[in-house]
């Protein structure tokens, strides 16, 4: 079982990592997580299925609050899942172990990551700082991450607006298989994965060739089925593809995401729009795969219910009647695309961001408005334009009350 997980690390760290588990079978018998060091990590990483870590300095006062209960919470968890190889909770003294918190781009104190078959999770820990909910947590990445149909019928019942990743096998001990279930562990988060043995599967695949689909979101794109074409016993080429397929060109903005999107850093192009409008949503993530994918180095694409946000719309002198509208977060300022309905003037919206990089959108709203945009209203004394609208997606980032911040300046 071991051997299976860690079987990509190559036969001599495979050997390594099991012996490692046999000379320190409860690492964690003195209770609490288990100190990380340069010397220790790599085997951990590699012979545990999941590892949850805590980056902290002695210094913080926030880790020092976090300590006690990531150490309940280690206790806890070894309880419920004692086998070793199962997981493990780690801590890293990131004063002590610079060259561990700079392989892991740590940034701000505490930071919570996961680690799953030594592969890391691109989303930190970003919830409950509480024993249970670390608890629980941890239950729910353990848990399988594919479900399994038994006939093809149940398929038309999958839910229309998530993004699906299919899989067609004779057998659940195919070599394919192993390979699918671990990519679906890495990325559950991303995508919702099924698949189907055998009768259930039949109709879709020759016999002895198994096949992987990707289904996208059909209510909120325009995109179409596509097919694996690649190795399926190859475990990074398949992750790349579901990868690039379950995390979309546009992504939806939510509160229990803006703190991870936020930290990118990237400034926010994003389409406000009515919880039952899916038309724009389809419409606007059309014209942005089509005109801007090259801006996505640089860019959020971003949809939001405009409801569930009011507050940045009232910020920008809206309100839910002007929806659907766009506008850009900086997270400086926020400014607003003149009208909707010129997201299908091509260029336009290209335009916009570009206006953006030069800044003239900022330009404008200080020294009055081009002429040709009725948005930028100049001041009546003044004949200047007034400050355009403070961010308010920055607000939603890693908070100074929750976090010490290594970079002020991050976004």
């Amino acid at each position: 079982m071991i051997e299976a997980r860690i079987h990509k690390l190559g036969p001599s760290i495979a050997l390594l990592a099991i012996l490692h588990l046999l000379q320190h079978p409860a690492a964690t018998d003195a209770g609490g997580a288990v100190p990380m060091t340069s010397e220790n990590i790599d085997m951990t990483l590699a012979s545990n299925e999941l590892v949850f870590l805590n980056f902290y300095a002695e210094w913080c006062r926030f880790s020092n609050i976090l300590a006690p209960i990531f150490g309940e919470a280690a206790d806890k968890i070894k309880a419920e899942f004692p086998d070793a190889g199962r997981v493990v909770l780690g801590k890293v003294d990131c004063d002590k172990e610079t060259a561990i918190a700079s392989r892991f781009h740590i940034n701000k104190y505490p930071t919570l990551k996961i680690v799953r078959n030594g592969q890391l999770s691109k989303r930190e820990y970003r919830g409950q700082r509480s024993s249970d909910a670390f608890l629980e947590f941890v239950k729910k990445q353990l848990e399988d991450p594919i479900q399994e149909f038994k006939s093809l019928k149940e398929l038309e019942h999958l839910d229309s607006k998530k993004r699906l990743i299919l899989g067609y096998f004779d057998r659940r001990d195919q070599p394919e298989y192993d390979t699918f279930r671990k990519v679906a562990t890495n990325l559950k988060e991303d995508c919702q994965f099924h698949v189907g043995f055998g009768d259930a599967s039949q109709a879709m695949h020759p016999p002895g060739t198994p096949i992987i689909v990707f289904r996208p979101d059909v209510a909120l794109s325009h995109e179409n089925d596509e097919t694996y074409t690649g190795s399926l016993q190859n475990f990074d080429e398949l992750k790349i593809w579901i990868q690039e397929k379950c995390v979309p060109l546009v992504r939806e903005i939510t509160f229990e995401n803006a703190e991870e999107l936020t930290e990118e850093g990237l400034p926010f192009l994003i389409l406000f729009h009515r919880p039952d409008d899916l038309n724009s949503i389809k419409d606007y993530k059309s014209i942005i795969e089509r005109q801007l994918l090259d801006e996505k180095q640089n860019v959020n694409f971003l949809t939001a219910d405009g409801k569930r946000f009011a507050h940045p719309l009232h910020h920008l002198g809206k309100s839910e009647d002007d929806l659907p509208l766009i506008a850009i977060d900086s997270f400086k300022h926020m400014y607003l695309f003149p009208h909707f309905s010129d997201m299908y003037t091509p260029g336009k919206l290209k335009q916009f961001l570009q206006d953006l990089y030069s800044g003239k959108l900022h330009r404008e709203f200080h020294y009055g408005p081009d002429p040709s945009n009725n948005d930028i209203h100049p001041d009546p004394h003044t004949g200047k334009g007034t400050s355009p609208p403070e961010s308010k997606f920055k607000e939603l980032g890693p908070s100074k009350h929750r976090y010490t911040l290594l970079e002020k300046d991050e976004l």
